[in-house]
């Protein structure tokens, strides 16, 4: 593992870098006793009983601040969690999408007959197979939506990255700008309060488990989430540095 300098972060990231060493290891140590045991395993199976026992998800929104991370350098350390249109770059573990015109796209690629895809339920798609349905729906954002899913499936970590609530100055914020089913680049920014009420309601009523918010420099980061004992922030550049990813 690359050396870090302990004076070059704050107390609270210094131990959020500990524990995520830990479970590096443990990961390790958990990969070479699958190998021993089982001969020829089924690879999403091991992998899927690996992840468990790691204990850390990865929740992905679109907003521009996870641009520099190679999402795919995530699928080997965590379960993954994508919104939207990440699908037609990425295949996550779970896609959360509950936008009508996103769900007939993804519907009419046949994304869901092959990968996990969970929504709201909604007449405009009542026929479609193979989706789950988030049975009684909070009627929440997609992004909200995926950190509440992960959040059931009883993580001991989650990092949430692309969640940056405020527009690229007073312009829409998302990887996905200029293409189809999204607004224009140059179109003013969404409203974010209710992504941020949601998101909240997740983190406080899942205490138990460590919330980890990846940030740019930049990034609003509203007092809302700071006063949450399980909150807590990390720069892109040290999640990339702490999870030596390329």
């Amino acid at each position: 593992m690359a050396k870090l300098d302990k004076r070059n972060y704050t107390k609270e990231q210094w131990q959020l870098i500990k524990i995520e060493r830990k479970a590096q290891k443990q990961i390790r140590r958990s990969e070479k006793a699958a190998k021993r045991l089982v001969q020829e395993p089924p690879q999403y199976i091991e992998k899927a009983q690996i992840r468990q026992r790691h204990g850390t998800a990865f929740v992905l929104g679109n907003g521009t601040s996870r641009s520099p991370i190679n999402v795919e350098d995530l699928a080997p350390i965590g379960n993954t969690y994508g919104c939207n249109a990440l699908y037609r770059s990425f295949a996550p573990d779970y896609l959360i999408a509950v936008d009508v015109k996103m769900i007939l796209e993804i519907s009419k690629a046949g994304y869901q007959r092959k990968q996990t895809v969970w929504t709201n339920p909604n007449k405009a798609y009542q026929r479609i197979p193979d989706l789950n349905l988030f049975n009684p729906s909070k009627g929440w954002s997609s992004g909200p939506s995926a950190l509440w899913l992960a959040s059931q499936h009883g993580y001991d970590r989650i990092y949430i990255l692309g969640f940056d609530y405020r527009g690229l100055g007073t312009q829409f914020n998302n990887v996905f700008a200029d293409t189809p089913n999204y607004k224009k680049s140059q179109d003013g920014a969404t409203f974010f309060g209710n992504w941020l009420r949601q998101t909240v309601s997740v983190v406080r009523e899942h205490k138990n488990i460590q919330y980890v918010r990846v940030i740019a420099s930049d990034n609003y980061c509203p007092e809302e989430l700071n006063k949450l004992s399980n909150y807590t922030t990390i720069t892109v550049e040290d999640f990339v540095k702490l999870h030596q990813l390329s």
